[in-house]
């Protein structure tokens, strides 16, 4: 048995593992030259049914002709390919709408050949008909392969919508390795998150809001640190850096498949992201990846979580607790906070309502402090161990290709700063942001980041 066989079998066998607990996709295939076996791996997951391709320009010819030929090859009846036609599209509802009618007028399996924006239209569009389809993909850029739900525009905000995962997923490495550089750099930043987001989730178990699925937690959490532990591989195209890359995604959406929740995989870091998604940002005539946002928000809560465990103690929680009175913020307060900051925009009533949903009263409030106070010496022993250092997550990104300062997407320090308090209201998922409000330290913990000396400092 050569290395190259060895190694994605260990990849293969820690796959059917996770396989194992998810409801949605029976078969993941990562390797080289797999694209030639798309009609088998097809056949297998969709016996004697038709197929045809759904791809952008670029993905047809750079994998979708190949997998045509293939399922040809192998005797399944193929109709023509769907190729969407237009520059730097992305995945919004005006798009499944244009892709439903060819869902409605066959039987057909639908093949997704892409990434991101072609797997989440065909994802979508697939359950609307209430039928499965598979997935190729291209690039490893993120972690919604597998994952359950689509994540697309509509009515000027980015939305999960529920959904099916792929029923499979095949992955030929020959083709990732031909896929844009800052593709592969945009995935680590998304799945070197899953650290502060694994620290985001410690908090909300503590709480009881989303308590741990230990499975799900295993998935992701227990190689974390080995598929993200060669970020200049990533960006040279080292095969087995991005074996490893692709592995820690298509892992973190099964994660997010068995535990019916992107709680797994999501914290805070992803709340900046979606804050830039829907206020349109973009830099140099483009919006940036959502890799690039992610690892940005990384950075910034591995920064504040750095801060909070090297400055708060007990006395910080019995001080939270004896002024809950004087830092409480009546929802009428919020109210009027939130139609100031997002009055003029579509997210308006979509913030309002998350808001409305993690809301609590002074006594709930003041139940939370204590239990986190009690909890104090145990859990900043868990956080420590979950976390690293926010300049080593900084030099990790930056090694990978993918920006490590906000001023490369397009965010100054001082909206930056602004977009902390934004994405804390942004989600009803309980997080460092969260944490650091009910504690009434806003002042002490986030905006000393951006004072002189401060992580985010010039």
């Amino acid at each position: 048995m050569n290395g190259s066989q060895g190694f994605y079998q260990e990849i293969a066998r820690r796959l059917d593992h996770a396989l194992s607990f998810c409801d949605d996709t029976k078969a993941v295939l990562i390797g080289e030259g797999t694209l030639a076996a798309t009609g088998e791996f097809f056949s297998q997951l969709f016996p004697n049914s038709k197929a045809f391709i759904v791809a952008d320009e670029t993905t047809y010819e750079l994998a979708g002709k190949a997998a045509d030929k293939s399922l040809r090859d192998k005797g399944i009846e193929t109709e023509d390919a769907y190729i969407f036609r237009e520059p730097h599209m992305h995945a919004e509802m005006r798009l499944v709408d244009a892709l439903r009618p060819k869902f409605e007028s066959t039987n057909a399996i639908a093949v997704a050949v892409g990434s991101g924006t072609i797997n989440d239209l065909c994802k979508y569009a697939s359950s609307l008909v209430n039928r499965p389809y598979m997935t190729c993909g291209t690039a490893a850029s993120m972690d919604g392969y597998t994952s359950f739900g689509a994540s697309i525009e509509y009515n000027e905000t980015k939305q999960t919508f529920s959904c099916p995962a792929p029923r499979g997923v095949l992955i030929d490495m020959n083709v990732l390795a031909k896929a844009p550089q800052k593709m592969s750099a945009a995935g680590y930043a998304d799945l070197i998150a899953k650290i502060p987001a694994g620290a985001d989730w410690l908090l909300a178990d503590l709480l009881g809001t989303e308590p741990i699925d230990s499975i799900a937690w295993k998935l992701v959490q227990d190689n974390l640190r080995e598929w993200v532990s060669n970020p200049l591989g990533v960006a040279v195209g080292d095969p087995r850096a991005l074996a490893s890359l692709v592995e820690g995604l298509i892992m973190s959406g099964l994660a997010m498949q068995k535990a019916k929740t992107s709680r797994t995989a999501s914290g805070a870091e992803h709340q900046f992201s979606h804050l830039w998604d829907n206020q349109h940002h973009a830099y140099n005539g483009e919006a940036p990846s959502h890799g690039f946002k992610v690892g940005i928000g990384t950075i910034s809560t591995s920064a504040l979580y750095e801060h909070i465990l090297s400055t708060w103690t007990e006395a910080s929680f019995q001080s939270a607790v004896d002024n809950v009175d004087k830092n409480f913020r009546s929802w009428e307060t919020i109210e009027k906070e939130l139609e100031e900051r997002f009055g003029t925009t579509g997210l308006y009533e979509t913030v309002k309502r998350e808001c409305r949903k993690k809301y609590v009263e002074p006594e709930e409030q003041r139940r939370r402090l204590l239990l986190f106070k009690d909890a104090w010496p145990e859990l900043k022993v868990k956080l420590e161990e979950q976390l690293l250092p926010a300049s080593q997550i900084q030099e990790l990104i930056c090694l990978s290709s993918a920006p490590s300062i906000p001023e490369e997407i397009g965010i100054d320090r001082e909206r930056l700063h602004k977009s902390y308090q934004l994405a804390q209201q942004l989600r009803y998922r309980y997080n460092v942001l969260d944490w650091t409000q009910d504690m009434g330290l806003w002042k002490e913990s986030v905006d000393v980041l951006f004072e002189s000396g401060g992580f985010w400092s010039f």
